[in-house]
């Protein structure tokens, strides 16, 4: 199987050329942050490995000679350490390490679980890295691989080939399914993936005991994706308390297996205040087509919006909107603090929601877009000019973001 050349190389080799940082690299289990970072690396270590595991804890003067910093090289060499948070003193360990070899060499530092929430407490790692999360394959993705305008952030709209549309569409963007696209080799291993997440990942990662509960709750969060999540009803279904769901859905966002976003409003306390929407990050092990529909553009738009923030392109959120009367908008992306376009999901409807317009309005949103993900590709450019509610095909607004 070909691996194919993904976005995050040019993003990775840039930061490997202007930055001393750090460079963590965060994503879900098997989304080829290996691969894509020993592309980059002159040297390996995994933690997961017996004999790298027992020169790890040597400590850095051991992995200095492996790596061969001592010697003179023309250009600086990458050192790459994949895993290296399932260690238990892993950022003491690196803060050694960085503080001695940072100007003998660059770092790479991989995990599956989300890197970003180790930074809470213990040896503070600081102003010693950048965080870059990794996502599977998208609609861009398979057009560009270069890195985006610095000033304008969107693409240029681009067809993707019809094989490559139906191939995120039905296997998913995670680069060995939909490289295959076998349905045979998908679904199992699609399974096998969240049997791991569920067996091994929350061994290793969370306190969690009560794996049978922890599995049924994770059956019902993959048949209610793109819906609200009421933690009291998940809680009397699951039977554990209303606290016990919070904490392990913050769980499995933290190991990945979805994402939550929170309702926009100007006041942040309201927005605090109201139940998130649930997506799972595989849509490809969604049944219901618009349920499916709507995952699939919002594990696009959390692709754009965490790819710019990691990029330093601005502050970016991605979020719903809601009000009293049930209006909703399935998702708004805020730049710098304001609503820059709204996005209504459809899979296959034509005409405009009337919420499309009402919180347009409501918002000041320059752009409101409501997506059609079986629509015909348009070589037209979404983000033009500002206008009212505008109808898209998802081949083309997923074309120009990252």
């Amino acid at each position: 199987m070909k691996a194919k050349k993904r976005f995050y190389d040019a993003l990775l080799a840039e930061h490997l050329a202007k930055y001393r940082q750090m460079a963590f690299v965060s994503g879900p289990r098997q989304v080829g942050k290996t691969t894509t970072c020993q592309n980059l690396s002159d040297g390996y270590v995994n933690w997961d490995n017996v004999d790298d595991r027992e020169l790890i804890l040597s400590g850095p003067g051991a992995l200095a000679d492996r790596f061969g910093l001592s010697r003179l090289q023309k250009t600086l060499p990458t050192s790459m350490f994949d895993e290296l948070h399932k260690y238990t003193r892993w950022k003491q360990f690196l803060k050694g390490f960085f503080d001695t070899y940072a100007d003998q060499t660059r770092i790479i530092v991989t995990g599956s679980s989300r890197m970003d929430i180790y930074r809470r407490g213990g040896e503070s790692l600081m102003g010693r890295y950048f965080l870059y999360r990794m996502h599977p394959f998208s609609v861009a993705e398979t057009l560009y691989q270069d890195l985006p305008d610095t000033e304008r952030i969107v693409r240029d709209p681009k067809k993707i080939k019809a094989a490559d549309f139906n191939a995120l569409w039905s296997h998913g963007g995670y680069p060995e399914p939909f490289i295959r696209r076998d349905n045979r080799f998908s679904r199992r291993w699609h399974g096998l993936r969240r049997e791991q997440l569920l067996r091994e990942d929350v061994r290793d990662f969370t306190r969690i005991q009560q794996l049978g509960q922890l599995e049924t709750l994770v059956n019902l969060l993959i048949s209610r994706s793109a819906g609200q999540l009421i933690y009291s009803n998940l809680a009397k279904q699951v039977r554990v308390s209303v606290d016990t769901i919070r904490r392990w859905i913050d769980a499995l966002c933290g190991l990945h297996l979805g994402f939550v976003i929170k309702p926009w409003f100007k006041n942040v306390s309201r927005s605090l205040r109201k139940e998130p929407k649930w997506f799972l990050r595989d849509w490809a092990a969604i049944e219901d087509p618009g349920e499916r529909a709507e995952t699939f553009v919002g594990c696009h738009l959390l692709k754009a919006v965490e790819g710019w923030n990691d990029m330093g392109l601005g502050d970016f959120r991605l979020g719903y909107l809601r009000d009293k009367s049930q209006r909703e908008v399935d998702f708004v992306v805020v730049r710098q603090g304001k609503p820059w376009f709204l996005v209504e999901v459809k899979h296959r409807r034509q005409s405009i929601s009337k919420h499309l317009e009402h919180f347009q309005k409501q918002t000041g949103a320059p752009l409101a877009f409501q997506v059609v993900v079986d629509a015909d590709y348009v070589d037209a450019d979404c983000f033009a000019s500002s206008r009212g509610p505008l109808l898209v095909p998802a081949k083309t607004l997923l074309s120009q973001l990252l």
